[in-house]
């Protein structure tokens, strides 16, 4: 037999706020229960109020709009009575996440100092109170291979790697000053994603689409999309909705074969049976909804119908063969390969049906200096390759239709990489870097940015950002 304990444990775990509300006074006449709730409500109400103070009733009302005769103050307007210096004008962001952490340094910040010393051993107070992976004792510092040239009118430092995106820097925003306190993959993907290390956050995207919605019926307001063959270190907690309803979490679509697992109809059912099963499953939901008001019965249904108009929408949109074979060309896209370059093109699909955060993840750039691949020369050139030629491409393509003034492209890692030479690697022919929260690089367009200018800076040797 199970233990009496053990029974009360999971009848508590499975029982929402307004259950355990409603079972406390269950035994109660209804006055008396009326009385009790009155009572229990009112100390927790008071107890908060010891805590907080308010704005008056005057205060209050001189803050909201006035309200045109006849007409009444909405929510909305109650809420955004504030105007900021600019008007918003961001409706969707696809965030291009380079999972493991590009070199900055060999990307974007040129640090010609940090050149001129390379191979020199690191000067201890850079090192004194600071922890990385794979490095201890006194490495050398590393200069970049790459070559770098000044681009655009407003003059970015751009490396060879990126030859196609350095022609478009008068449309970027650079932020040279990023740092995070994680320097190890999946605990600082959940701080970029959810600003918590620990799991169980709700993702930006999951924020996002619960404070704004969706602007698609036949679609998610959140989707992601995995390259390079792998999920990112944090997994798919990187797009998880938390403590929200799981109606809120990233959709994890697929740019080869079944878009999106167990949509389809099963064998031997055809649509008008399925939205008869539909039916009946939903009426069965609201039942339950009635009866436990548990929130995840109510993103059952509304899941289940998602679904149900996902069948259709989501083959066409995923479907990169309507793209003209020269808007194919332009961003490197392959039909059912899982590539990088074709979730690009995905993204800009996906934002024009409505959706309202496209979150792409592409595996591949930790650069250790472990292999050939990991080489900050040409290992780094290759991987940037697919990359550069994608990237420039949406934002190109974004801006011709009009569309990037409304979407807010974001391009990042989890944090940098170091100064100097990885432990591990440092007597091997092949350069690679360790992880370098500390400081780091990331740029962003579109959204009503205001292009062609930088945010921030790094020291003369990288190791930190310059306070402001």
């Amino acid at each position: 037999m199970i233990p009496q304990d053990t029974i009360l444990q999971q009848h508590l775990l499975g029982t929402t706020r307004r259950q355990f509300f409603q079972q406390s006074l269950a035994g109660s006449s209804e006055l008396a229960r009326s009385a009790m709730a009155t009572s229990l409500l009112g100390g927790i109400a008071l107890s908060t109020l010891e805590k907080r103070s308010f704005a008056s009733a005057s205060e209050v009302k001189a803050q909201l709009p006035q309200a045109p005769v006849g007409k009444a103050v909405g929510k909305a307007s109650a809420q955004n009575s504030k105007k900021g210096h600019f008007p918003a004008k961001a409706k969707n962001v696809i965030y291009l996440h380079m999972a493991g952490s590009p070199p900055h340094l060999d990307l974007f910040d040129y640090k010609p100092e940090l050149v001129k010393r390379t191979d020199q051993p690191c000067p201890d107070s850079y090192l004194k109170g600071r922890r990385f992976a794979f490095t201890s004792g006194v490495p050398k510092l590393l200069g970049t291979p790459q070559k770098f040239a000044r681009y655009g009118q407003s003059g970015r430092w751009v490396s060879a790697a990126f030859p196609k995106l350095a022609k478009l820097v008068d449309d970027l925003t650079f932020i040279y000053s990023m740092n995070s306190d994680q320097f190890n993959h999946a605990p600082a993907e959940l701080l970029l994603f959810t600003g918590s290390a620990q799991f169980g956050r709700p993702s930006m995207g999951s924020w996002l689409t619960y404070g704004l919605g969706s602007l698609s019926d036949n679609l998610p307001g959140f989707i992601v999309l995995v390259s390079s063959g792998s999920n990112p270190s944090a997994g798919n907690s990187n797009w998880s909705s938390g403590f929200l309803p799981s109606v809120y979490q990233g959709v994890q679509c697929r740019s080869q074969g079944e878009p999106v697992l167990f949509v389809t109809d099963p064998v031997g059912m055809n649509r008008s049976q399925r939205r008869l099963t539909l039916d009946a499953l939903k009426e069965l939901n609201e039942i339950q909804a009635a009866e436990m008001h548990h929130p995840e019965t109510e993103t059952r249904i509304a899941q289940y119908e998602l679904a149900f108009r996902m069948q259709t929408a989501v083959p066409e949109v995923m479907d990169i063969r309507h793209e003209p074979q020269s808007v194919q060309d332009r961003y490197g896209a392959v039909p059912g390969q899982p590539k990088f370059a074709n979730n690009c093109l995905l993204a800009r699909r996906l934002i024009e049906r409505g959706v309202r955060f496209v979150q792409l993840h592409d595996w591949g750039w930790d650069f250790h200096g472990t292999n050939p691949s990991e080489d900050i020369r040409d290992g780094l050139i290759k991987k940037c390759s697919e990359s550069d030629r994608a990237v420039s491409a949406l934002i190109t393509d974004l801006k011709q239709r009009g569309m990037l003034d409304e979407t807010l492209v974001i391009w990042s890692g989890e944090f940098g990489r170091t100064p100097f030479r990885e432990g591990r690697t440092a007597k091997s022919k092949i350069l690679g870097r360790d992880h370098h929260p500390h400081c780091f690089t990331m740029f962003m367009a579109g959204g009503g940015l205001k292009p062609g200018i930088s945010i921030g800076d790094s020291a003369l040797l990288a190791f930190v950002i310059v306070p402001v």
